[in-house]
């Protein structure tokens, strides 16, 4: 297993200063799956006041011993002082912290047993001859964590409502572990997420923000997401969302096929973007359904403006969650705008106005959402002729801007045809004329627009 040099390093130095230390967390699962370390976190028996002495460029600014080193390469390698915790009125955070004496009693308090296993070293790397004569690194796994990483299971360290109870955090993690690395989660500790799942009221929207954020931007998102409705989270996390599955959508004269809920589900799983805020919008899109649902007297199921309340429903969701006011901009858009039509006999105006809905950044981001839309909702093709078409037009009114300052007259031209003095006016009746010559370019010539300026002095005399 390949150690970096810069993560060697303090290593060396806290074994050399005579104290234990181990990898521990993710970087222990990376390891063994021989996949790229992400983050490096280091445990050992040293109390922070003896970390800091030991390096220069840290940092300690919490109770719970975790003390920061700067690395060489300037990313951030953290260190942890051996601990048991004990009570968590918060269902967040310990109450009492006491300094651990062993990396077994560390390993107890964690959260699942794959995050439970630590790489020891022995003398931490020892001389040279003796890492050639046997490897230096030796795996403490007190919970069966290797074999719960073969098997793929999420299990908790000892019993799950205990578990559970200390950081309700730990359910949404869960399902983010098992979506995120291809995983079951074990029997029993899925019947303790779904028996503690109204613990998640506790936590603040940042963390929830963060944990499923990582299953929307997971391959497995989409399993990710009924797995969290399953688990009971859902209805908390996202309500507006859970609720959606009980609104059907087959009906004569519609070509869904799926109730709301799986197909907002569906189109996460077919949206081509990377990007979480359009995934997140994808998921989100029709959400304002369940609100203005409807049956006609012939059985056709009705969803009138269901984007302007969806517009109003992410807008509560991104506060809700502390969203960027960008991100919280960009979903609303994408939400708001989604149901935007595409045939082959839109003009020119309709197009520009497409475009200042949704903001020129985010066309591409618009597309991806409709190409998830179409896709979640059982059509075979992720594009339409018709949307191919509005792709290129699209492109070629960007290359084409068209503006008021465009047209081949001007504001003196009106204030002499009209007689009028400087001011608003002047300025309302050359976007009047632009509106019409916006659809037709033909009549972008000087000579038809003062004919229109003298018809329109005409009709005011």
């Amino acid at each position: 297993m390949e150690v970096k040099k810069e993560i060697k390093d303090p290593i060396l130095a806290l074994d050399k200063a005579g104290f234990e230390v181990s990898i521990v967390g993710g970087a222990v699962r990376d390891l063994l799956t021989k996949k790229e370390v992400a983050d490096w976190d280091l445990t050992t028996n040293a109390k922070p006041e003896d970390i800091l002495k030991l390096f220069k460029k840290s940092f300690y600014n919490n109770r719970f011993g975790t003390v920061g080193v700067v690395l060489p390469n300037k990313s951030t390698v953290q260190i942890t002082t051996y601990r048991t915790e004990e009570r968590y009125t918060d269902k967040r955070h310990p109450d009492v912290i006491v300094w651990g004496k062993t990396l077994e009693e560390d390993l107890s308090r964690r959260d699942f047993t794959i995050n439970a296993m630590a790489l020891r070293y022995a003398q931490a790397f020892g001389s040279e001859a003796q890492a050639r004569r046997g490897k230096p690194l030796k795996i403490v796994d007190p919970y069966k964590g290797q074999q719960d990483l073969k098997d793929k299971i999420i299990r908790t360290v000892g019993d799950p409502n205990k578990r559970f109870d200390e950081d309700a955090l730990r359910l949404l993690r869960a399902v983010r572990f098992a979506t995120t690395l291809g995983f079951t989660i074990e029997e029993k500790t899925l019947a303790a997420i779904k028996k503690n799942a109204q613990h998640m009221i506790s936590i603040s929207g940042e963390r929830i923000r963060d944990e499923f954020f990582k299953i929307i931007d997971s391959d497995n998102a989409a399993d990710g997401i009924l797995l969290a409705r399953e688990a009971g989270l859902l209805k908390i996390i996202l309500p507006e969302l859970e609720v959606c599955f009980k609104v059907e959508q087959k009906s004569p004269k519609r070509h869904h096929i799926f109730d709301v809920g799986t197909h907002c589900v569906k189109s996460l799983k077919f949206c081509p973007s990377q990007e979480t805020v359009v995934r997140f919008a994808t998921l989100l899109h029709d959400i304002g359904k369940a609100k203005v649902a409807k049956v006609t007297e012939e059985g056709v199921r009705t969803f009138y403006n269901h984007e302007v309340v969806g517009g109003r429903q992410v807008l509560a969701i991104a506060a809700r969650l502390h969203l960027s006011r960008h991100d919280r901009e960009r979903l609303f858009r994408l939400v708001r705008f989604h149901q935007f039509t595409v045939n082959e006999n839109q003009t020119d105006k309709a197009l520009r106005r497409f475009i200042k809905n949704i903001g020129v950044e985010n066309i591409e981001d618009m597309m991806d959402l409709r190409i998830g839309d179409r896709l979640g909702g059982g059509l075979q093709q992720p594009e339409s002729w018709r949307l191919k078409l509005f792709r290129q037009r699209l492109k070629e009114v960007l290359k084409k801007p068209f503006t008021v300052a465009d047209l081949k007259i001007d504001g003196h031209d009106v204030m002499k045809i009209l007689g009028l003095k400087p001011g608003p006016k002047v300025g309302e009746i050359l976007n009047k004329l632009f509106e019409e010559v916006a659809d037709d370019k033909t009549k972008n010539k000087r000579e038809f627009q003062l004919k229109r300026l003298k018809e329109t002095r005409s009709i005011s005399d």
